[in-house]
C-alpha cells in the first residue's frame, strides 16, 4: 500500500509518499519540503496569514515533485493522510483541504493525523528505528512533553511544560540577543564559541522530582542579563550568554528525560521535534544514556523539522495495526489545539 502525506501546520509545506506492507517496516519513496524561513525573517516570526497563502502556492508543485521522484501516479496511491492539528488554523486547512479534495477526486480514503504523533513516530524512518515501548521526548518550538509510548496510538503523558516550550525558550532568548529568525539554530551556532559556565542561569523545576518543564523564568533571566550588559555587548560575551542559555535548556531536558526513564522503568528513549536536532542535546543525551545502558533514538536530521514523511509514516503505522480511522465522506475539520494524549488506538 502507498500513503501520500500532507503537512502544513506552521511554516513548512511537506508532501511525501510512503509504501508499506501489512508486515514489515514502511519505506519512504519520496518527499519534498518547502520552508518559509526566508519569508518570515523580515517579521521576526511566523505571520499566520502569509504562511497560509504560501502553503497554497506550494502544495501542488510539491505533490507533483513527489510523484515524479517516486515514479508513481496518483492512481497508485491507496490512502491520503494529512495533519489535522495542532497548529495554525489557516495553515492546517491547506493540507487538509488539498488532501480531502484529492482523495475525493481519486475515490481514495483519507486519514487525519496528529502532528505530534508524526514527530513521535518519525524515528521509525531512520536507520536505527526504535522498538516499543519507550519514553519519548517531544521537543520543538511549540511543544515540550515526555510521553510513555506503549505502541502506535497508546500514549501516556508523563510531563510537559507549564509555560514556554524549549524551542520557544531558544527562539525568544536568541531574539533578546539580537539574533535573526529562526533564533534557535543561530543561538546554537553562536554558543559553539562561548563558555557554557560564564553566566549562572536558572534551571527551572530541575529538582522538582516531577517530569514537568518550565522555561519562562530562564527567558526572563536572559533578558535581565542582557540588560545588565548594556547595548554594546562584545561578541565573545554574547557567545558566552548564548552558550550559558543553551547549557541551561539542555541540562533540564536531559535531567527530565532521565527522570522519566527512571519513573517508567524503561530503557529506551526517543527524541523527536525540531530541537532534537540540537548537537549539544544529542551529545549529552547520548553520554548520559550510555552510562545508564539506555538506547536513545533520533529521526534523521532532515526529518526533525515538520515534514510530510512523518505524517505519511504515522498513517501507515496506524493502517498496519488496523487502527487508522479512514474517511470517504469528503468533509473535514482541523484542530488547532489537540492533545496527543487524547488520541487512542480505538
Amino acid at each position: 500500500m502507498k500513503v501520500l502525506g500532507f503537512e502544513s501546520s506552521c511554516d513548512e509545506t511537506g508532501v511525501a509518499l510512503i509504501e508499506f506492507e501489512m508486515q514489515g517496516a514502511p519505506r519512504l519513496l519520496a518527499q519534498a519540503l518547502h520552508s518559509q524561513i526566508v519569508m518570515h525573517q523580515a517579521y521576526g516570526g511566523v505571520v499566520p496569514e502569509l504562511a497560509s497563502r504560501d502553503h497554497i502556492r506550494r502544495v501542488v508543485p510539491l505533490t507533483r515533485e513527489v510523484m515524479a521522484v517516486s515514479r508513481c501516479s496518483l492512481q497508485d496511491v491507496d490512502c491520503i493522510a494529512y495533519t489535522r492539528g495542532p497548529g495554525l488554523a489557516g495553515a492546517l486547512l491547506v493540507a487538509a483541504g488539498a488532501a480531502q479534495a484529492l482523495a475525493f477526486a481519486l475515490g481514495k480514503p483519507s486519514l487525519a493525523v496528529h502532528h505530534l504523533e508524526g514527530h513521535l513516530l518519525s524515528p521509525f524512518l531512520s536507520t536505527d528505528p526504535p522498538q516499543f515501548p519507550f519514553v519519548a521526548l517531544l521537543v520543538s518550538g511549540g511543544h515540550t512533553q515526555l510521553m510513555r509510548v506503549s505502541d502506535v496510538g497508546q500514549y501516556e503523558l508523563l510531563g510537559e511544560t507549564i509555560d514556554d516550550a524549549a524551542g520557544e525558550a531558544f527562539d525568544k532568548s536568541a531574539k533578546l540577543m539580537g539574533l535573526p529568525y529562526p533564533g534557535g539554530p543561530h543561538l546554537a551556532r553562536l554558543a559553539q564559541n562561548g563558555d557554557p559556565a560564564a553566566f549562572a542561569l536558572p534551571r527551572p523545576l530541575i529538582h522538582s522530582g516531577k517530569p514537568d518543564f518550565s522555561f519562562a523564568g530562564l527567558k526572563t533571566a536572559v533578558l535581565t542579563q542582557i540588560r545588565k550588559l548594556g547595548d554594546n555587548i562584545e561578541p565573545q560575551v554574547l557567545a558566552d550568554v548564548a552558550a550559558s542559555t543553551q547549557a541551561a535548556i539542555v541540562e533540564v531536558l536531559v535531567k527530565k528525560s532521565l527522570l522519566a526513564l527512571k519513573l517508567t522503568g524503561l530503557n529506551r528513549l526517543v527524541v523527536a521535534g525540531g530541537v532534537g536536532a540540537n548537537a549539544m542535546l544529542r551529545e549529552q543525551l547520548n553520554s548520559a544514556c550510555l552510562r545508564r545502558d539506555v538506547r536513545v533514538h533520533y529521526p534523521e536530521l532532515d526529518l526533525c523539522t515538520d515534514n510530510g514523511a512523518m505524517i505519511a509514516m504515522a498513517a501507515a503505522m496506524r493502517l498496519q495495526r488496523g487502527i487508522g480511522q479512514t474517511s470517504r465522506e469528503g468533509s473535514f475539520d482541523v484542530l488547532p489545539r489537540w492533545n496527543l494524549a487524547d488520541i487512542s488506538s480505538r
